[in-house]
């Protein structure tokens, strides 16, 4: 299965993953949205920022899933995994404070992330806020 994921521009983290500073893609949710449940190993995860063609492609290489959250767990992982998700150790508050309330979250873990030659992508039907597209192909969105 293909995934595309949409980041923040402001936030950087397209270039992390590139220079192997960011090795996990993090999502996290007030309830189950995709890629819960969707995502696996070996999977392909095709970045874009936001505004911004495809840009970076990388295999999955593990997924953990956290259900029930609190915000003492938030705290947990974020420290435990927020390094190589790209958060640096002095942004940790910033990030807790935005996502204590969240109940759900998943950790994607990344190998082999690439350039590759920038497409666009048709997101209707996925909706226009749409952050995270899990398909069978990835050519099933690319704009041609």
């Amino acid at each position: 299965m293909d995934h595309l994921a949409i980041m923040k521009k402001d936030w950087g983290l397209t270039q992390k993953i590139l220079s192997g500073q960011k090795k996990i893609e993090s999502r996290w949710y007030k309830v189950k949205y995709s890629p819960w449940y969707k995502i696996k190993a070996n999977d392909t995860i095709y970045f874009k920022n936001t505004g911004e063609p495809v840009t970076i492609k990388a295999t999955v290489k593990k997924v953990l899933q956290f259900s029930d959250l609190t915000p003492k767990l938030v705290e947990q992982l974020l420290y435990k995994y927020g390094p190589r998700d790209g958060l640096g150790i002095d942004d940790l508050a910033k990030y807790f404070s935005m996502f204590k309330d969240k109940k759900y979250c998943i950790f994607v873990f990344l190998k082999n992330p690439q350039k590759v030659k920038p497409f666009d992508i048709d997101k209707t039907g996925y909706g226009a806020m749409s952050a995270w597209i899990s398909v069978k192909n990835i050519n099933m969105i690319k704009k041609q």
